[in-house]
């Protein structure tokens, strides 16, 4: 009898007891929503904890527990919340959401794009699928879904600046230049958007807008080493500032004593400007450096055939052959073109 007595109140009871956990977990959960609203975001996610283990059913609680652990900071618990809420209910929009932003932050991007691909109202989800494809180097799949995004919201300087670079790794330095171009002039540009920018005018020869890019970096915070000196030093020479360019490159090779690569390039940039006496100075300062320089002689030897002075030019360039012998292909060149 004792047994019958034992299964019938176990029978009875189960009910009962799910009835109240469910009672329990609806007071801890409406705690959670309290807190909440006061900001209280540890209170809520203890309230929003207890709700979650008297009924592991609840999705609301769920939801509001990752809300209150991303104002937390507790970024990866949140993140589970919202894993969870996504098992109880695989159509929930914000589960769907947040999944994909967790996972494009994670650089899943794998997943980020298959979330984003059940995300078919999220204002983001074709950014975050361009993004994507272009950290995974899928150049064609993230141009394909930026050029939305940006349809979508011309404004998103980040969707901008990755379709720029998008442009830039598949080398159509034609295509970058005018995304770069608009991305630099969204009010959230970063410094080093126009410092890329002043890059590729340079390579593109482009040397007045490379000024004006390397500057506008600079004034917007872009850190200004020695490699950002020199290629802003080299551009103002290129494009004719030359007393801006040989100020900045001359503080350079101050830090750099006797850097002779930096010293010939800025001699052949002179040649190359038909300033020939600022030419004839740094190939003194290399031959001062090492007088075994022929290329130095050779360059200096042009200089004076530049200036008038061709046989003195000439002797120079015959003596540095005979020092590097390497050089006469230099000269074969040279008279090729007319020189």
């Amino acid at each position: 009898m004792k047994n019958i007595f034992t299964s019938i109140f176990l029978i009875t009871a189960a009910p009962l007891m799910a009835q109240t956990n469910s009672d329990s977990a609806d007071v801890y959960f409406k705690n959670g929503q309290t807190a909440s609203a006061e900001r209280k975001w540890l209170s809520a996610n203890q309230h929003f904890e207890k709700a979650i283990q008297f009924n592991p059913q609840l999705a609301d609680a769920y939801l509001a527990n990752a809300s209150a652990l991303k104002e937390m900071r507790k970024i990866t618990k949140a993140k589970e919340n919202y894993e969870k809420l996504y098992e109880l209910q695989p159509q929930h929009p914000e589960a769907i959401r947040e999944l994909m932003e967790f996972n494009y932050n994670y650089r899943r991007f794998d997943d980020a794009i298959a979330f984003a691909k059940q995300c078919n109202n999220c204002p983001s989800a074709n950014r975050i699928t361009g993004m994507s494809f272009y950290h995974q180097e899928d150049y064609g799949s993230a141009e394909k879904y930026l050029l939305v995004a940006i349809k979508k919201d011309p404004q998103d300087a980040e969707a901008t600046y990755t379709l720029a670079r998008t442009y830039l790794d598949m080398e159509e330095y034609k295509r970058a230049v005018p995304w770069y171009e608009k991305a630099v002039n969204l009010p959230a540009a970063k410094s080093s958007w126009m410092y890329e920018l002043g890059l590729l005018y340079y390579n593109n020869n482009d040397y007045k807008n490379a000024v004006v890019s390397f500057e506008k970096a600079a004034t917007n915070g872009y850190e200004t080493k020695n490699d950002f000196n020199e290629n802003l030093g080299f551009a103002s020479l290129y494009a004719g500032e030359y007393e801006k360019g040989e100020k900045l490159l001359t503080a350079v090779l101050k830090r750099k004593p006797n850097n002779k690569t930096l010293i010939r390039d800025m001699s052949e940039i002179f040649y190359g400007q038909k300033q020939y006496d600022k030419s004839l100075e740094y190939c003194q300062m290399l031959m001062e450096l090492d007088p075994n320089d022929g290329k130095a002689l050779y360059q200096a030897g042009l200089n004076f055939q530049k200036k008038g002075q061709k046989d003195r030019g000439q002797q120079m360039c015959d003596k540095a052959i005979e020092m590097d012998p390497s050089l006469n292909s230099l000269r074969k060149k040279k008279e090729i073109v007319g020189l």
